[in-house]
């Protein structure tokens, strides 16, 4: 059985999209979904340098864009569903991708949601200066008592050993001087406090814009970063997008239901890598593919008819 991961905020790094475009599937799916987003997404994708796509508002449409094209590159004409593929999850703003994937979201409402989420997300993020940092090693008491004592909160829990804290700059700072024991603190180049309650008035602005919003439940298993739960209404995750914009993202529980799930392979859409590398820690035993470029499609294809059948 296998399962399609899609990657967050920070995956991306300038240029990535270019050996893309020559791959048909790629390419129709992009220009797209550009304009429905209203922004140059190739142009964002091939030329910007790496100021430009770390700006929130364009790096989340941006990686939802790339992830949603080469899984229709992986599929060509087919569904999730139809190919075998036995579940979907997200990191972040790649659980929009795995909406799309899954079939709550048509592609067109992808992209609409994640452009005016990277939207609100920039202007709560512009009203104080906040931040994260990855934490690596370290027991999760002391790590949390740390950050509690800072007035940080966790806002990914990573698995494989990795929190990311966020907050204001300063307690920031103040972490990476001060490490809790056996751990160390690496800044991330990030625009917030995502996921967090510095985020709340963007969560305001998402209720209002997705209450129009007509979705379908989802055609294969959706996990969602609340609690790694598996969720069968459409709606009801359309809800969990909105309020994780200022919650914790647990990853280390959405792996731990791939697993006990009976998942036995995962692919990771681009832009690829992250992921995989916390599936190879987390997830022993199974096979996993980081698919950065359309060289790596036919791997995926033959992974996934690997795997139909197992489990």
């Amino acid at each position: 059985m296998i399962a399609i991961v899609c990657p967050g905020q920070g995956a991306q790094t300038p240029g990535f999209l270019l050996p893309w475009l020559a791959d048909n599937w790629f390419q129709q799916s992009l220009e797209s979904m550009q304009v429905a987003s209203g922004l140059d997404l190739v142009g964002y994708g091939t030329t910007a340098d790496a100021d430009a796509i770390r700006d929130t508002a364009v790096a989340q449409p941006l990686i939802v864009a790339a992830g949603v094209s080469a899984l229709t590159s992986i599929l060509q004409s087919r569904t999730a569903a139809q190919s075998g593929i036995a579940g979907i999850a997200g990191h972040s703003v790649g659980e929009i991708t795995a909406a799309v994937g899954s079939g709550v979201f048509t592609a067109g409402q992808g992209i609409s949601f994640v452009a005016k989420r990277g939207q609100a997300m920039a202007t709560a993020a512009a009203l104080e200066p906040t931040s994260m940092a990855a934490i690596l090693g370290g027991e999760i008491e002391l790590i949390e008592a740390t950050l509690k004592a800072l007035d940080l909160e966790p806002a990914n829990y990573n698995g494989a050993g990795q929190i990311v804290a966020a907050g204001s700059v300063s307690a920031i700072q103040e972490l990476q001087a001060n490490p809790p024991a056996g751990s160390r603190v690496i800044p991330l180049q990030v625009a917030g406090a995502f996921h967090t309650r510095f985020m709340k008035p963007a969560v305001s602005v998402m209720q209002d814009f997705s209450s129009s919003f007509t979705v379908a439940d989802p055609a294969i298993r959706l996990w969602s970063n609340a609690g790694g739960v598996e969720v069968k209404s459409g709606q009801e995750f359309l809800k969990m997008l909105v309020s994780q914009v200022a919650s914790p993202v647990r990853w280390d529980l959405c792996m731990a239901s791939m697993l006990a799930a009976g998942i036995t392979a995962v692919i990771e859409v681009a832009p690829a890598g992250t992921l995989v590398g916390l599936a190879k820690r987390a997830m022993p035993g199974i096979e996993t593919l980081a698919v950065k470029t359309p060289d790596n499609l036919e791997a995926a294809r033959t992974l996934i008819s690997n795997h139909v059948n197992l489990g």
